[in-house]
Protein backbone atom coordinates (compact mmCIF):
# COMPACT_ATOMS: atom_id res chain seq x y z
CA UNK A 1 0.00 0.00 0.00
CA UNK A 2 2.71 2.16 1.10
CA UNK A 3 4.86 1.85 -2.11
CA UNK A 4 1.78 2.16 -4.16
CA UNK A 5 1.33 5.86 -2.68
CA UNK A 6 4.70 6.55 -3.16
CA UNK A 7 4.09 5.67 -7.15
CA UNK A 8 1.26 8.00 -7.53
CA UNK A 9 2.57 10.47 -5.59
CA UNK A 10 5.60 10.15 -8.31
CA UNK A 11 3.19 10.08 -11.07
CA UNK A 12 1.40 13.28 -9.84
CA UNK A 13 4.55 15.10 -9.53
CA UNK A 14 5.57 14.40 -13.23
CA UNK A 15 3.32 17.05 -14.81
CA UNK A 16 5.21 19.79 -12.64
CA UNK A 17 8.21 18.88 -13.72
CA UNK A 18 7.63 18.50 -17.12
CA UNK A 19 5.78 22.24 -17.07
CA UNK A 20 8.97 23.53 -15.04
CA UNK A 21 10.97 25.51 -18.06
CA UNK A 22 14.79 27.53 -17.10
CA UNK A 23 15.27 30.34 -19.30
CA UNK A 24 18.95 31.36 -19.45
CA UNK A 25 19.30 35.08 -20.46
CA UNK A 26 22.19 36.85 -21.40
CA UNK A 27 22.04 40.84 -21.38
CA UNK A 28 24.43 43.98 -21.14
CA UNK A 29 25.61 44.38 -17.75
CA UNK A 30 23.43 48.43 -17.57
CA UNK A 31 20.29 46.37 -17.50
CA UNK A 32 21.66 44.33 -14.46
CA UNK A 33 19.18 46.07 -12.34
CA UNK A 34 15.90 46.20 -14.05
CA UNK A 35 16.20 42.88 -15.32
CA UNK A 36 16.30 41.42 -11.97
CA UNK A 37 13.50 43.23 -10.96
CA UNK A 38 11.25 42.36 -14.95
CA UNK A 39 12.20 39.12 -13.80
CA UNK A 40 9.53 37.47 -11.31
CA UNK A 41 7.05 39.83 -13.08
CA UNK A 42 7.64 37.37 -16.33
CA UNK A 43 8.00 34.28 -14.24
CA UNK A 44 4.43 35.51 -12.45
CA UNK A 45 2.93 35.70 -15.77
CA UNK A 46 4.30 32.00 -17.16
CA UNK A 47 4.08 29.73 -14.42
CA UNK A 48 6.72 27.09 -14.44
CA UNK A 49 8.82 29.58 -15.70
CA UNK A 50 12.53 30.41 -13.96
CA UNK A 51 14.77 33.07 -15.25
CA UNK A 52 18.38 32.90 -15.46
CA UNK A 53 20.72 35.70 -16.06
CA UNK A 54 24.26 35.94 -17.23
CA UNK A 55 25.45 39.88 -17.43
CA UNK A 56 28.23 41.27 -18.62
CA UNK A 57 30.08 43.15 -21.83
CA UNK A 58 27.92 42.54 -25.21
CA UNK A 59 31.07 41.44 -27.06
CA UNK A 60 31.83 38.84 -24.38
CA UNK A 61 27.97 37.61 -23.97
CA UNK A 62 28.27 37.09 -27.85
CA UNK A 63 31.82 35.48 -27.52
CA UNK A 64 30.31 32.92 -25.19
CA UNK A 65 27.13 32.02 -27.64
CA UNK A 66 29.34 31.86 -30.02
CA UNK A 67 31.59 28.90 -28.31
CA UNK A 68 28.44 27.05 -27.40
CA UNK A 69 27.28 28.68 -24.38
CA UNK A 70 23.68 27.63 -23.45
CA UNK A 71 21.55 30.88 -24.09
CA UNK A 72 18.44 31.43 -25.21
CA UNK A 73 17.86 35.15 -25.04
CA UNK A 74 20.73 37.64 -26.20
CA UNK A 75 20.26 41.60 -25.18
CA UNK A 76 22.84 43.71 -25.96
CA UNK A 77 23.06 47.48 -25.37
CA UNK A 78 23.93 47.80 -29.09
CA UNK A 79 23.07 47.45 -32.64
CA UNK A 80 26.30 46.33 -33.52
CA UNK A 81 27.17 43.47 -31.50
CA UNK A 82 23.73 42.11 -32.81
CA UNK A 83 24.48 42.59 -35.93
CA UNK A 84 27.55 40.38 -35.75
CA UNK A 85 25.35 37.56 -34.03
CA UNK A 86 23.03 37.44 -36.77
CA UNK A 87 25.78 37.76 -39.23
CA UNK A 88 27.20 34.39 -37.34
CA UNK A 89 23.81 32.94 -37.44
CA UNK A 90 24.00 32.83 -33.85
CA UNK A 91 20.52 34.27 -33.42
CA UNK A 92 17.24 33.93 -34.86
CA UNK A 93 16.85 37.02 -36.77
CA UNK A 94 13.12 37.08 -37.33
CA UNK A 95 12.91 37.51 -33.47
CA UNK A 96 14.88 40.79 -32.94
CA UNK A 97 13.56 43.48 -31.21
CA UNK A 98 14.39 47.01 -30.06
CA UNK A 99 12.94 47.19 -26.49
CA UNK A 100 15.21 50.33 -25.03
CA UNK A 101 16.97 53.32 -25.57
CA UNK A 102 19.45 54.90 -23.33
CA UNK A 103 21.97 58.13 -23.36
CA UNK A 104 25.92 58.02 -23.37
CA UNK A 105 26.72 60.85 -20.30
CA UNK A 106 30.25 62.22 -18.71
CA UNK A 107 31.11 61.40 -15.26
CA UNK A 108 33.48 62.36 -12.61
CA UNK A 109 33.38 61.35 -8.68
CA UNK A 110 31.28 63.87 -6.59
CA UNK A 111 34.30 64.02 -4.01
CA UNK A 112 38.32 65.16 -4.41
CA UNK A 113 38.00 65.35 -8.42
CA UNK A 114 37.48 68.04 -10.06
CA UNK A 115 34.38 69.09 -11.88
CA UNK A 116 34.06 67.79 -16.01
CA UNK A 117 31.45 69.56 -17.30
CA UNK A 118 32.94 69.83 -21.23
CA UNK A 119 34.83 67.40 -23.34
CA UNK A 120 37.61 69.77 -23.81
CA UNK A 121 37.80 69.84 -19.76
CA UNK A 122 39.47 65.96 -20.26
CA UNK A 123 42.45 67.86 -22.02
CA UNK A 124 43.00 69.62 -18.45
CA UNK A 125 46.30 68.52 -16.59
CA UNK A 126 44.22 68.00 -13.36
CA UNK A 127 42.27 65.26 -15.11
CA UNK A 128 44.86 62.11 -15.72
CA UNK A 129 42.77 59.19 -15.80
CA UNK A 130 39.69 58.77 -17.71
CA UNK A 131 37.87 55.11 -17.66
CA UNK A 132 36.13 53.86 -21.18
CA UNK A 133 34.57 50.61 -21.64
CA UNK A 134 37.26 48.08 -24.02
CA UNK A 135 35.98 49.27 -27.57
CA UNK A 136 36.28 45.19 -29.27
CA UNK A 137 33.61 44.09 -26.73
CA UNK A 138 31.92 47.35 -24.87
CA UNK A 139 29.81 48.98 -26.77
CA UNK A 140 30.02 51.89 -24.65
CA UNK A 141 33.30 51.86 -25.29
CA UNK A 142 32.49 52.24 -28.85
CA UNK A 143 29.92 54.89 -28.24
CA UNK A 144 32.31 56.81 -26.34
CA UNK A 145 35.08 56.45 -29.40
CA UNK A 146 33.20 57.79 -31.96
CA UNK A 147 31.74 60.86 -29.56
CA UNK A 148 35.32 61.54 -28.90
CA UNK A 149 36.40 61.21 -32.35
CA UNK A 150 33.84 63.55 -33.56
CA UNK A 151 34.95 66.16 -31.25
CA UNK A 152 38.65 65.36 -32.35
CA UNK A 153 39.83 64.10 -29.09
CA UNK A 154 40.30 60.45 -29.57
CA UNK A 155 44.29 60.45 -30.37
CA UNK A 156 44.55 63.45 -28.09
CA UNK A 157 42.97 61.46 -25.07
CA UNK A 158 44.71 57.95 -25.50
CA UNK A 159 47.60 58.33 -22.68
CA UNK A 160 44.81 59.29 -20.09
CA UNK A 161 42.48 56.41 -21.13
CA UNK A 162 41.94 53.33 -18.80
CA UNK A 163 39.93 50.88 -20.46
CA UNK A 164 37.22 48.85 -18.45
CA UNK A 165 35.77 44.99 -19.30
CA UNK A 166 32.09 46.38 -18.92
CA UNK A 167 30.33 49.26 -17.91
CA UNK A 168 29.73 49.04 -14.25
CA UNK A 169 33.23 48.73 -14.11
CA UNK A 170 33.65 52.33 -15.28
CA UNK A 171 31.14 53.40 -12.72
CA UNK A 172 32.89 51.61 -10.01
CA UNK A 173 36.47 53.49 -11.19
CA UNK A 174 34.82 56.81 -11.19
CA UNK A 175 32.45 56.25 -8.04
CA UNK A 176 35.95 55.06 -6.20
CA UNK A 177 37.68 58.37 -7.58
CA UNK A 178 40.30 55.76 -9.31
CA UNK A 179 39.80 57.92 -11.97
CA UNK A 180 38.92 61.88 -12.62
CA UNK A 181 36.29 61.13 -15.40
CA UNK A 182 34.45 58.17 -17.29
CA UNK A 183 32.00 57.65 -19.71
CA UNK A 184 28.35 55.30 -18.89
CA UNK A 185 25.03 55.66 -19.66
CA UNK A 186 22.65 57.71 -18.06
CA UNK A 187 20.83 54.83 -16.25
CA UNK A 188 24.45 53.83 -14.72
CA UNK A 189 24.89 57.55 -13.30
CA UNK A 190 21.55 57.52 -11.95
CA UNK A 191 22.32 53.92 -9.95
CA UNK A 192 24.94 56.63 -7.88
CA UNK A 193 24.16 59.80 -7.97
CA UNK A 194 25.57 60.17 -4.13
CA UNK A 195 29.32 59.17 -5.75
CA UNK A 196 29.29 60.75 -9.12
CA UNK A 197 28.23 63.64 -10.87
CA UNK A 198 26.87 63.98 -14.57
CA UNK A 199 29.16 66.38 -16.51
CA UNK A 200 26.72 66.21 -19.77
CA UNK A 201 25.21 64.38 -22.10
CA UNK A 202 27.30 63.33 -24.82
CA UNK A 203 26.53 63.25 -28.55
CA UNK A 204 28.35 62.41 -32.02
CA UNK A 205 27.72 58.62 -32.01
CA UNK A 206 25.71 56.04 -33.09
CA UNK A 207 22.40 56.14 -31.02
CA UNK A 208 22.16 53.89 -27.81
CA UNK A 209 19.11 51.43 -28.45
CA UNK A 210 19.41 47.60 -27.05
CA UNK A 211 17.84 45.01 -29.27
CA UNK A 212 16.95 41.03 -27.78
CA UNK A 213 16.77 38.17 -30.05
CA UNK A 214 16.17 34.98 -29.25
CA UNK A 215 19.57 32.32 -29.86
CA UNK A 216 19.52 29.97 -32.45
CA UNK A 217 20.39 27.14 -30.59
CA UNK A 218 17.82 27.67 -27.92
CA UNK A 219 16.11 24.75 -26.35
CA UNK A 220 13.13 26.89 -25.00
CA UNK A 221 12.53 28.53 -28.34
CA UNK A 222 8.88 29.54 -27.49
CA UNK A 223 9.60 30.71 -24.18
CA UNK A 224 12.30 33.01 -25.28
CA UNK A 225 9.84 34.36 -28.04
CA UNK A 226 7.81 34.90 -24.97
CA UNK A 227 10.34 36.65 -22.81
CA UNK A 228 11.43 38.76 -25.85
CA UNK A 229 7.77 39.83 -26.42
CA UNK A 230 7.67 40.90 -23.03
CA UNK A 231 10.04 43.36 -22.77
CA UNK A 232 8.42 45.24 -25.49
CA UNK A 233 4.76 45.21 -23.33
CA UNK A 234 3.30 47.91 -20.52
CA UNK A 235 4.79 46.19 -17.43
CA UNK A 236 8.82 45.70 -18.67
CA UNK A 237 8.49 49.34 -20.36
CA UNK A 238 7.47 50.53 -17.04
CA UNK A 239 10.23 49.01 -14.71
CA UNK A 240 12.68 49.92 -17.62
CA UNK A 241 11.08 53.56 -17.66
CA UNK A 242 11.39 53.39 -13.85
CA UNK A 243 15.43 52.89 -14.07
CA UNK A 244 15.58 55.74 -16.72
CA UNK A 245 15.52 53.66 -19.80
CA UNK A 246 14.06 55.42 -22.84
CA UNK A 247 11.51 53.60 -25.86
CA UNK A 248 13.77 52.52 -28.46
Amino acid sequence: MKRRLLLSLALASLPLLASAQQLTVSAAASLTDAFKEIAPRFEAARPGATLRFNFAASGVLLQQIAQGAPVDVFASADQETMNRGADQKLIAANTRRDFAANSLVLISPVQGAPAVAALADLNRPDVKRIAVGKVASVPVGRYTQQALESAQLWGALGPKLVFADNVRQVLDYVSRGEVEAGFVYRTDAELLKDKVRIGMTVGGHAPVTYPAAVVADSKQAALARDFVAFLGGAEAQAILARYGFGKP
